[in-house]
């Protein structure tokens, strides 16, 4: 069986996002075609092929990018395989759903969110599978914010949106200018479409700003640094003092995952226990879903009313402060305190919990 991939089948084995000039390197480094036979393709000079070559092949200096490009090339080739070849392992190559449209746009808008905090970075050892997103504190310790795999990472890298600054034994990258326009855009299109002003409905969903009853859409996500929660965690008391500790921020970040794990709306005008029978009523076919919405019921029904509702609309729906307070009637700048004791609760709730208490990514 011939290893050799024809260059004009690779656009056909690679994402739809992936740049001309990777085209002209895979067909080149691993379609075997001469950058004179590209460059007639392509009706532009040998010279313009060579600097496009040997532009992505500098980029590999970054381990995830170079990793991202070793992918693309077992991906290349196992296309090209015999179907009925039991040598290979399909489990290997089965990168198809990352490598989607769909799951980059999905995923880059959940992580770029998060790294749009200043404090924020991503975190990924050389051999391990998983990379995290955690929140440098003012006291240099580090919480964690979200959990995506590898494969999200080495194209959120390939595509420049984020960059490394610290290459040792744990490679740390934080947000480039390019992911803070791409997510700039993302939000915009994402707001558009909630209006009803795009002209096809978007093949992704994530937080633009509430609809008009306030409430973000079902697995949406604000930017991390704009979120209600993260909004107060900036905030200080009269001696200095921040007011939500970084441990109060991590369960109210917690009970947001689950949230949009079960992929519930929260409706306007809808109470904590309105929310809890409605919950319990629509059963999730996902096992993963089903968890968390069993969680997150679990976890309403300790904190009650008032409290509950303070996490539900603050934390889960990302409802700002003052509507809050107007929704559910309380006095000005006193939803911040109820807040603020919910998450001593729910903190307390977590912690009985033990791992399963931990983020879920």
């Amino acid at each position: 069986m011939s290893d050799v991939v024809a260059p004009e089948d690779i656009p056909e084995r690679v994402p739809p996002w992936v740049s001309k000039e990777t085209l002209s390197y895979l067909a080149h480094t691993e379609g075997g075609e001469s950058l004179r036979a590209l460059a007639r393709k392509a009706g532009v000079h040998a010279s313009t092929i060579l600097r496009q070559v040997r532009s992505v092949e500098a980029r590999r200096e970054d381990v995830l990018v170079d990793r991202f490009l070793q992918r693309l090339g077992e991906r290349v080739h196992h296309c090209s395989q015999n179907v009925d070849d039991q040598t290979q392992d399909p489990a290997r190559f089965d990168d198809a759903e990352y490598l989607s449209d769909e799951l980059l746009k999905r995923e880059a808008c959940r992580v770029l969110g998060h790294l749009s905090d200043p404090a924020a970075l991503l975190a990924v050892v050389a051999d391990m599978e998983k990379a995290v997103i955690v929140r440098e504190t003012e006291g240099g310790d580090t919480t964690r914010r979200a959990v995506l795999d590898r494969a999200v990472a080495e194209a959120l890298a390939f595509n420049g949106w984020i960059a490394c600054e610290d290459a040792g034994k744990i490679l740390k990258y934080r947000i480039t200018s390019s992911g803070r326009t791409t997510l700039g855009k993302m939000m915009a299109e994402a707001e558009m479409q909630a209006l009803g002003m795009g002209e096809h409905q978007a093949a992704f969903s994530f937080d633009a700003r509430a609809s008009q009853n306030g409430f973000a859409q079902r697995g949406a996500r604000l930017p991390a640094s704009e979120t209600p929660l993260a909004l107060l965690a900036r905030r200080r008391d009269r001696e200095g003092r921040l007011f939500l500790s970084s441990d109060l921020v991590n369960v109210g970040e917690r009970m947001h995952e689950d949230f949009v794990l079960t992929g519930l709306n929260s409706r306007r005008d809808e109470t904590w226990d309105q929310f809890i029978c409605r919950a319990q009523s629509e059963t999730p076919d996902a096992p993963q879903a089903a968890r968390a919405q069993n969680r997150m019921v679990s976890a309403l029904r300790d904190l009650g009313p008032g409290l509950g509702d303070a996490v539900l609309r603050c934390c889960c729906c990302l409802e700002g402060l003052e509507l809050t307070e107007k929704r559910m009637g309380w006095s000005a700048r006193s939803g911040k305190i109820v807040l603020r004791i919910a998450l001593q609760r729910l903190k307390r709730h977590y912690a009985a919990l033990g791992e399963d208490g931990a983020l879920v990514g």
